[in-house]
């Protein structure tokens, strides 16, 4: 297995440089595209309600992620409580605009790390991290020192400052965000920034200049590379079509893409407040997104389906 990119940062001190500088951005929090301004080091909340510490809401290995994550042994999946955005319909409601979990100094999340990796899994994979990169960079150093080798999935919205994946240039191994909406009015709407859209794109640019395509190996695990998620959502066909031509023009035809099939009403969705989003997508709906994926020239699909009919 090759050695993870963050051992040779850490042995050269620029890992150190790194928290260093990931950490003073939290006092005048600029962490994501938001730019808060509060000082989060005197544990100031503003929008990602997140102050000095990250808040954990659950770890483990993780059987459910795509096949070239989780393999047999699982995904080490840390679950960060708190969101940057304000999805109306997000299938995590509980974990992203509610408090679960508890807040983590970094020598937990450096623990947490380390027995993930000792229960087998295949990677480390950051879920939700884009408001708390300063912590899980201030635990980093902490885990490599208690033995951490595997490498890092960095699992976000796309909703990411360009800042703090520079941070990251080197230490995550597979950069995995969902797209969700191409067009400005509907971010607006269901995520509640209509700058979603032009954040998500350059930072999936950015991405994919760090890592390149999703490379996997004999054993079927993927270990370096941009694995695209796009959560097919009810009357989001038109974004669905946009999104997957990006993909394939401006970042790349061999793109791994995982169009995902689960979205069931959630959130703060109902018949009321947001009755257009109120059901499940039809079948015809997961094909046409298909075709769309294939027309724009894109191949490299994650295989597995999770449909449920309405």
């Amino acid at each position: 297995m090759t050695e993870p990119g963050y051992l040779h940062l850490y042995e050269t001190g620029e890992l150190k440089e790194r928290v260093n500088r990931a950490l003073e951005a939290l006092r005048s929090c600029r962490v994501c595209p938001w730019n808060c301004g509060v000082n989060r080091l005197d544990n100031r909340k503003q929008v990602c309600r997140t102050g000095r510490y990250a808040r954990v809401s659950s770890y483990f290995p993780h059987f459910g992620e795509e096949d070239c994550l989780r393999g047999w042994r699982g995904s080490g999946t840390i679950f960060f409580g708190w969101c940057n955005l304000r999805c109306v319909f997000c299938q995590n409601f509980d974990i992203s605009q509610q408090e679960a979990g508890m807040e983590v100094e970094p020598q937990r999340l450096a623990a947490m790390m380390v027995e993930l990796q000792e229960l087998g899994c295949h990677n480390i994979n950051w879920v939700t991290p884009e408001h708390v990169v300063p912590q899980i960079l201030e635990a980093l150093p902490l885990a490599i020192e208690k033995g951490l080798r595997l490498p890092i999935v960095y699992n976000t919205s796309a909703f990411d400052s360009l800042e703090s994946l520079r941070l990251m240039d080197g230490i995550v191994d597979i950069y995995m965000p969902d797209f969700k909406y191409w067009y400005p009015d509907k971010a607006k709407r269901y995520l509640k920034t209509d700058r979603y859209p032009e954040v998500a794109r350059q930072a999936i640019k950015a991405m994919f200049r760090q890592v390149g395509d999703l490379q996997i190996d004999a054993r079927g695990l993927a270990t370096r590379g941009l694995l695209v998620r796009h959560l097919v959502m009810p009357g989001g066909l038109e974004d669905t079509r946009e999104i997957m031509r990006f993909l394939a023009r401006e970042i790349s035809p061999h793109t791994y893409v995982n169009i995902m099939d689960q979205y069931r009403p959630a959130g703060n969705v109902d018949a009321h407040r947001y009755p257009e989003l109120n059901r499940r997508i039809t079948e015809e709906e997961l094909e046409s997104a298909y075709q769309f994926a294939r027309a724009a020239g894109l191949y490299r699909f994650d295989k597995r389906r999770f449909f449920f009919y309405p």
